[in-house]
């Protein structure tokens, strides 16, 4: 097939491009500039620049295709006005799923997040637990998911929405921190740990958004995507300190005092455009569980997560290592 994916430059989406490509499907993908896109040029990628919050761009990328793979973003940022949130991650969504109908597209794959379930009340979730948004990003995913359903429904476009859970592996920044805080007995838990925190291998996301596009039963469906096992947040710091050749860490400090000094970080240097040194959404980190349940994803698509946890962490501590990073 001839497939679009937006956000293609980025961690998630060049292991999507990558896998369908290995597929043998012909990749567009969709990048704001081209000059961050060498790695996808060198691969065999057709390059069409283009932005979700640019309408007018939409009709180029989507031309030809028989399934678009969306899982641009815009994630969290400091300083940023809702509205911009909005306009990429509900308003464009929607765009896209209009642009793909009117050009005969056949399937619109959206990449979410499991993150519009919020704080987990009755672990593990699936894909029919409250949707619990908690702050600015979640939110507009939310929205977008449901301007995205209500555009598939005018248009008669299949949709399917995908909401992966906790994405690492080699290359990715969001957990950097975490790594290198246990590799270097720097990491400080906030509360028990007891909290589920539940994680997925990059390559596993990438062969489950394949499946949302290429099975036939996917369509109109919604899916968690997620690994395999689903532990406490202190066993994950366990496993990647066993990796690293030190102790887990040790210091429990308590909650309440770091949510308050991150509400207080947050009103005063948002209004500047400042990065916050602290704020809320970090300390949520520790307080919220994440569990879910994937029998759907497995019963309908044939999803099954190929790399364990532990092997995971490992590949994932060792490209730091390799790379410098930690």
């Amino acid at each position: 097939m001839r497939v679009l994916v937006t956000g293609g430059t980025g961690f998630t989406g060049h292991h999507l491009v990558t896998r369908l490509a290995a597929c043998g499907h012909q990749v567009r993908a969709l990048v704001r500039d081209e000059g961050r896109a060498d790695a996808l040029r060198r691969a065999g990628v057709e390059l069409v620049t283009g932005d979700l919050a640019a309408p007018a761009t939409l009709p180029a990328a989507v031309e030809g295709v028989d399934v678009a793979y969306n899982v641009a973003a815009l994630y969290r940022q400091a300083g940023l006005p809702d509205e911009i949130y909005r306009r990429v991650n509900a308003e464009g969504v929607a765009r896209l799923v209009e642009a793909a109908a009117a050009a005969g597209v056949r399937r619109v794959v959206h990449c979410s997040t499991i993150g519009v379930h919020g704080d987990v009340e009755h672990p593990p979730a699936d894909e029919d637990a409250p949707l619990r948004p908690g702050d600015i990003y979640q939110r507009t995913k939310v929205e977008g998911e449901r301007l995205a359903r209500e555009a598939a429904a005018r248009t008669g476009i299949e949709l399917v929405v995908a909401r992966p859970s906790g994405i690492y592996g080699p290359g990715d920044r969001r957990l950097l921190k975490l790594f290198r805080g246990v590799a270097r007995r720097r990491f400080v838990v906030l509360g028990s740990g007891r909290i589920f925190y539940h994680l997925t291998y990059v390559t596993d996301v990438a062969e489950g958004l394949r499946l949302c596009g290429e099975h036939p039963r996917a369509a109109g469906r919604t899916y968690i995507i997620a690994g395999a096992e689903v532990k406490t947040l202190n066993e994950v710091l366990a496993l990647i300190a066993q990796e690293a050749g030190v102790p887990p860490p040790a210091v429990h400090l308590p909650v309440w005092p770091f949510w308050a000094a991150g509400a207080l970080c947050e009103a005063v240097c948002r209004p500047l455009g400042l990065e916050p040194p602290i704020y809320r959404r970090r300390v949520d980190f520790f307080t919220k569980s994440r569990a879910f349940r994937i029998d759907r994803a497995r019963t309908e698509l044939g999803y099954e997560p190929a790399v364990p946890l532990e092997e995971g962490l490992r590949r994932t501590l060792v490209w730091y290592r390799e790379h410098g990073w930690i």
